[in-house]
């Protein structure tokens, strides 16, 4: 029996991963007392005692903590952004190529970010296979559910919903007030071009450029769609080219799989971003458009972009099977 240490497992990721493991007859959870919550020493003591140790804290405290834990024998998976990009740290991508390898002998081990992960595997393959240069400028859009934004986000639509549903139930009418106007809509942000996500994005594919990202949250819980679009002057690939690609690459029994929408996407020509919501699978796709082959990756942002990916590499740094509580 494996002994795990979650430390900040109040937060979203964190509670996933608690509730997810605690009904493993092959993990034992650490928990430290209320008062010693918030005690470094306590902290980096309990990471020391366990076989691995989840760091979900936001980026400042998961760097305190590692530092302070830096002497650990322990398998520190870190679900924050601060170690994604950061030498000795491993990126916690299993399908990529020589990546499972890499994490199974490691001791730090990055998990990835959500938007990143989508990018990453629909990426990385064409750099491999040299069906794109490194230095193209790539532009990406990614439509994610609100719970990746935190407790505080899942409090707003919450708190948005509550108010809808009293509104509806007093007087029959359509939901009023300007904040659930707001929430109901996607909204896009990290307006200013900078995300967390981007210098992980560019690294981990090889690319000599930052894409172009554009992030967009909407009114739906979890779920998550990355898409790219390369103009077919950029490659000399077309859109079968690129499926054939990702089949050879993540093979037919991995937690990241090829398909094949066409234009015909989920049946209505559409392709819902909620589709693999409960998941911890990633589909990747890719299609011919008239000036330009559009890719776009399918996943849960809580599964296979937070807890999933994280229980994903705890189970390869034990020795287990990687699928081991994962819902496939």
């Amino acid at each position: 029996m494996a002994d795990v240490f979650i430390d900040g497992s109040s937060g979203t990721t964190g509670l996933r991963i608690r509730e997810r493991l605690s009904g493993r007859q092959d993990i034992r959870l650490l928990q430290l007392s209320e008062e010693k919550r918030h005690d470094v020493s306590a902290r980096a003591e309990a990471i020391s005692r366990a076989d691995v140790a989840f760091l979900c804290l936001p980026d400042a405290a998961a760097a305190e903590i590692a530092e302070a834990a830096r002497d650990c024998a322990s398998v520190i998976i870190d679900t924050s952004t601060v170690h994604r990009t950061k030498e000795g740290w491993t990126y916690g991508f299993p399908e990529l190529d020589g990546q499972r390898e890499r994490i199974a002998s490691s001791k730090r081990i990055a998990n990835p970010g959500c938007h990143a992960g989508g990018f990453i595997a629909l990426v990385r393959p064409l750099v491999f296979y040299g069906l794109i240069s490194e230095d193209i400028r790539l532009q990406c859009t990614s439509l994610t559910g609100y719970s990746g934004g935190g407790k505080k986000m899942i409090a707003d639509y919450s708190d948005a919903y509550d108010n809808m549903n009293a509104a509806r139930s007093a007087d029959g009418g359509a939901p009023r007030g300007e904040s659930f106007g707001r929430l109901q809509a996607p909204r896009l942000y990290g307006l200013g071009g900078g995300h967390k996500h981007l210098p992980e994005m560019t690294k981990v594919c090889g690319l000599s450029r930052e894409p172009l990202f554009l992030p967009v949250v909407s009114s739906f819980y979890s779920g998550m769609e990355v898409i790219v679009q390369i103009p077919k002057d950029e490659t000399k690939a077309c859109g079968a080219d690129i499926s054939a690609a990702y089949a050879e690459y993540y093979g037919k029994d991995g937690m990241v799989r090829a398909v094949d929408t066409g234009v015909t996407g989920d049946g209505d020509g559409t392709l819902s971003a909620a589709s693999m919501r409960g998941k911890d699978t990633m589909e990747v796709s890719a299609a011919d458009g008239k000036d330009r082959i559009l890719l776009v990756s399918r996943f849960d942002n809580l599964g296979k972009g937070a807890s999933g990916a994280a229980i994903q590499n705890m189970n390869i740094a034990l020795g287990l099977d990687e699928k081991e509580g994962l819902v496939i």
